[in-house]
């Protein structure tokens, strides 16, 4: 069986403060960002090489499973 992977506490944490500083959502933080706009980076190319793509990675992710409760968790 293969390891999955623990998602980063520290990037989760702040994905709910950092706010995305460019595009049609500037301003809203990561972890708010809808999913549709997440898939949208994907389909053109994927996420930012640095530690902002590392948070939309991980919150798709957790929204794309509907772990969102996870969340809550940090808040």
């Amino acid at each position: 069986m293969e390891d999955v992977p623990m998602p980063d506490g520290s990037l989760i944490k702040e994905a709910l403060t950092t706010q995305m500083p460019f595009g049609k959502y500037k301003g809203t933080t990561i972890a708010r960002l809808p999913v549709s706009y997440l898939e949208w980076f994907i389909r053109k190319g994927g996420f930012p090489q640095n530690k902002l793509g590392r948070q939309m990675q991980t919150i798709y992710e957790i929204k794309l499973n509907g772990l969102e409760y996870l969340l809550d968790a940090f808040k």
